[in-house]
């Protein structure tokens, strides 16, 4: 049985045993959840190797992007969704990735009047270990381009990560620097 449909299962059972509306709004809202699009990402280093994955879920108001990461140099690094799926030139940085997925041409930041485009995420933390997991969720781009921009169009995304944070401001990146990881989101 997949997962989310044992999710569910055990959502409809606790329903019952709660019974009201709010334990059948919890089965509705996990229902809602069972057909919703996914897709992953097998995420890799600049030697090419993998160094974890993402999982991507399209809910009804964007976006969930669930990462758990090894072998990375510690400290906050900033993660784009970028508007190509390749990530094969590994060896020179990941540069045919291309820019942030950006349909409408907003400019880059989270913190930016005049942004953010659909491609900009929080920064994620490496721990000292070299480990990182994080969910990131956003608004502005889907699986399937119900809502924003749309992750999985004909030449697809990947999610790439740099070598600093983002600043969430200044143009192009935020100062991220250097790509290092990156992977190319497929559905599921």
């Amino acid at each position: 049985m997949p997962k989310n449909r044992i999710g569910v299962a055990l959502l409809r059972t606790a329903a019952l045993v709660i019974g009201g509306v709010m334990g059948w709004g919890m089965v509705q809202a996990a229902e809602s959840l069972v057909d919703a699009p996914t897709a992953s990402a097998d995420m890799l280093n600049r030697q090419g190797e993998s160094v974890g994955t993402a999982h991507l879920i399209q809910g009804p108001n964007g976006t969930l992007i669930r990462l758990d990461l090894t072998g990375l140099p510690p400290g906050f690094k900033a993660i784009h969704i970028h508007e190509t799926g390749t990530c094969d030139d590994h060896d020179q940085g990941f540069e045919a990735s291309g820019g942030h997925l950006n349909p409408e041409d907003r400019k880059h930041g989270l913190m930016n009047a005049a942004g953010p485009d659909a491609g900009d995420l929080v920064n994620v933390y490496v721990h000292s270990d070299g480990t990182a997991q994080a969910e990131l969720f956003t608004m502005l781009a889907t699986l399937d381009g119900s809502i924003g921009a749309t992750i999985l169009d004909e030449d697809g995304a990947a999610l790439v990560m740099h070598e600093n944070p983002d600043d969430h401001y200044s143009q192009p990146i935020g100062g991220a620097g250097d790509r290092i990881v990156c992977g190319v989101v497929r559905a599921d």
